[in-house]
């Protein structure tokens, strides 16, 4: 019989709020998750390919029925912090019922080990398929020997060691065995079908103890097949053999904390990247196995896709607990996914595919701090030649496109921001430094470098504003200063806050520690230390858990004030990795940089997921949000993970595993520029007499100069400069000019000069020549 209702209500994913995530170091090709003691999204063949929203349970009896997961009574535990086998066990006054979840290591296929404590009672078996990465178009049918869905070229099947009693499938909010259950009491249904909706799959289990099989394939034939030849082979030998796999891998770990406490978490956290690690396309790293706020939505992408930056943040924490292995996996992913212009998309499928095409100039330059870092170290290895290829398609993407990015690292805006400068500027100089660079484009990437670095502060730095006269504090940092736009004077409009805007000088966050942390500036410079008190001050909230920073003020990306999901407005709560940025600072300050640690790890779920959010204002137990606990963000965040693990090591070791000693060594003194760099799109207004200017773009052009309003008129015809841009370049000096540099250009091939005049004034100094103080 077909089931009525179609096609459902709209589908959305399982809840961000996640227990544990699980995979199988083997052949498998399904990665799982925890939440509220149930199995949530199952991902297969890759982590960017949710399957199921969630298989979850009822227990009943005579007048008697509980969904295990909505009375929200359990206990979570695993045989180590570094091996994710789960074992839950929910409690209630009629009922004990004990689940162990699995992946077959030799299969595409999920076991769940069950067993129902109490009279009477029988065991209900609740799936959601969402085959193809969405619950729109499923299809689901009872068969004799199990349950199965299918959808396109992916097919499911449920099958129980002992059988099902009975079946039942439904559309959601329908017809669905949940209903049942709601309306009746009872499973009173037995629809045999229900096709291309949003559908669940009821089964009554015959045995109140067993191991269910859940499998999948792109046939329901692979499928069924997958499922009984797992429960044929049993669940204690895949169980010895997941967790023999994972004692091996972790006796490699190197992880070490200043507490016990704090190292287990260490290892929890290494495990958690691990486990985000795709075996389909080795080196692949998603940013969370989760949606956030994905009770509340059917987003085809949520977190599980790979930002190259959230990625390169894993690879360097892999490094720090010594593991170089999935380091130089991912390199080599990232040097297959490279587009070619030299950028990765801003976030993309396992397999490379774009979903969101933004760019940001982060994501350009992070892959190359990782190749350099492998090389520092000495595990680059085999890799060099293709990573030289990588390295050079990148900074000539960074030459070229620099040093304004399109998007920020929170993917919001566009200018010059202090985060995504200074990885810019370390990445043309630790590209120099490791010789991945020929001579001319060397030499011009470290002329480009040092010319960016000195100019930092004409950017992204703001004096005597008003928050610094009531902070006491001389200037700061800004989060980022739009195009065409000065710190000083720009405004920026808030995402995810209705087109508001607010004054650029106005607008902390705490990019602008990356360079202390790259090297680019000592942690005790004046105006780093001016920008931490001032972020100390209005963008850090104290919590039972510890001390959490927000993004920035008036952030809109987080929950509404009264709890309910983030819709695309809200308020941006605080983030446990800004917290881990935060110590790393404190380590290079020489403060105490533990309460930070343990805020990281006191914000973690009964399980250790580390969550993207925390929640930083007074409780709302309905809706289960408690200051410094998380919120309905993602979790676990891959991002934040790794943080807390490179932190943990940094305590141990002294300093950050993204400082080059190319870099750091480059720029630990005051370093004069060889050149000021003038572009389009990053102008100087002035310079010194005794500056050499290179005027330059990205085609061949005319350039027609004057002095002082236009005399002395002279042209040159541009001349190559490194990664295929071309300039004219000039020693103000011997231009004999008192005031000013007029110039204006024409390319090639066209009719005409370009249209506008550029001036540049002249001076005896500018302020903050020097790169560094």
């Amino acid at each position: 019989m077909n089931a009525p209702g179609r096609p459902g209500v709209a589908p959305t994913w399982a809840s961000s709020a996640k227990d544990l995530v699980s995979t199988a170091l083997d052949a498998s090709r399904v990665w799982f998750t925890l939440g509220y003691g149930i199995l949530n999204e199952v991902f297969w063949p890759s982590c960017s390919e949710p399957q199921i929203r969630d298989l979850g349970f009822i227990v009943a009896g005579e007048g008697f029925w509980a969904e295990v997961k909505r009375e929200h009574r359990y206990r979570l535990t695993t045989p180590a912090a570094d091996i994710p086998l789960a074992s839950v066990v929910h409690e209630h006054d009629r009922y004990r019922l004990h689940l162990e979840f699995i992946a077959d290591p030799l299969r595409d296929v999920v076991l769940i080990r069950y067993r129902l404590e109490g009279e009477g009672l029988k065991l209900y078996a609740l799936l959601a398929p969402h085959l193809g990465g969405s619950g729109h178009g499923n299809s689901a049918r009872v068969e004799p020997h199990e349950l199965i869905a299918f959808k396109d070229a992916s097919a499911l099947a449920l099958a129980a060691q002992g059988g099902f009693a009975r079946g039942s499938a439904g559309y959601v909010g329908t017809s669905d065995g949940w209903q049942d259950f709601h309306q009746h009491n009872a499973m009173t249904r037995e629809y045999t079908e229900a096709a291309d909706g949003n559908v669940a799959l009821l089964g009554e289990l015959a045995q109140t103890e067993g191991t269910l099989a859940l499998a999948f394939a792109a046939t329901v034939e692979g499928a069924r097949t997958l499922a009984h030849s797992s429960l044929a082979k049993g669940f204690d030998s895949a169980r010895d053999r997941f967790a023999a796999n994972w004692r091996r891998w972790a006796r490699e770990l190197k992880c070490k904390a200043p507490t016990p406490a704090l190292t287990r978490a260490a290892r929890r956290s290494a495990m958690v990247l691990k486990v985000h690690d795709d075996r389909t396309y080795p080196g692949a790293i998603v940013a969370s196995l989760s949606v956030p706020w994905g009770a509340t939505r059917d987003d085809p992408g949520g977190y599980h896709l790979v930002w190259p930056r959230d990625a390169v943040e894993a690879g360097l924490a892999f490094l720090a607990c010594g593991h170089h292995h999935e380091a130089r996996a991912m390199l080599a992913y990232l040097i297959a996914t490279q587009q070619p212009d030299g950028h990765w998309p801003q976030n993309f499928f396992c397999d490379g595919r774009p979903f969101w095409s933004g760019i940001q100039l982060d994501e350009a330059a992070l892959p190359v701090l990782l190749a350099a870092k492998l090389d520092e170290i000495g595990a680059l290895g085999d890799l060099r030649r293709d990573a030289t290829r990588m390295v050079r398609a990148a900074l000539a993407f960074v030459a070229r496109t620099g040093p304004f990015s399109p998007q920020d690292r929170w993917e919001e805006n566009a200018g010059a921001n202090p985060f995504t400068l200074a990885v810019i500027i370390a990445a043309l100089a630790a590209g120099a430094g490791h010789g991945f660079l020929e001579d001319a484009d060397r030499d011009y990437a470290l002329s480009l470098a040092d010319d960016w670095n000195a100019r930092i502060e004409s950017w992204v730095y703001a004096r005597d504003t008003e928050l610094d006269r009531e902070h006491g504090t001389r200037g700061h940092y800004v989060r980022v200063s739009p195009p065409g736009q000065s710190a000083q004077r720009g405004r920026v409009v808030l995402s995810n806050r209705a087109g508001e805007t607010l004054p650029a000088r106005n607008l902390l966050g705490l990019e602008f520690l990356y360079l202390a942390r790259l090297g680019l500036r000592t942690a005790d410079d004046p105006r780093i230390r001016d920008t931490v008190k001032l972020v100390d001050a209005l963008l850090r909230v104290e919590t039972p858990s510890g001390p959490f920073y927000h993004r920035y003020n008036e952030d809109g990306y987080g929950e509404h004030a009264d709890g309910r999901a983030f819709d695309g407005n809200g308020v941006g709560r605080a983030w446990p990795l800004l917290t881990g940025e935060r110590g790393h600072y404190a380590l290079a300050a020489g403060e105490d940089p533990l309460p930070y640690l343990r805020a990281m790890h006191a914000a973690a779920s009964a399980g250790g997921m580390i969550p993207e959010q925390v929640w930083d204002t007074e409780p709302i137990p309905e809706r289960f949000l408690f200051p410094g606990r998380p919120t309905g963000s993602a979790m676990p965040l891959v991002w934040a993970h790794a943080e807390f693990l490179k932190l943990a090591a940094a305590v141990q070791g002294g300093s950050p595993i993204e400082r080059l000693e190319a870099v750091s060594r480059r720029y630990r003194r005051r370093r004069a520029r060889t050149a000021v760099h003038w572009r389009a799109l990053a102008p100087c207004a002035e310079l010194p007499h005794d500056a050499h200017l290179v005027v330059e773009a990205e085609e061949p052009f005319v350039l027609r100069f004057g002095v002082d309003g236009w005399k002395r008129v002279t042209e040159l015809a541009s001349s190559p400069l490194g990664f295929q841009l071309h300039g004219v370049q000039l020693v103000v000096a011997e231009l004999a000019a008192r005031q000013s540099l007029e110039f204006t250009r024409r390319f090639l091939g066209a009719q005409g000069w370009e249209g506008r005049d550029w001036q540049v004034q002249l001076v005896t100094a500018l302020p903050g020549k020097a790169a560094a103080s």
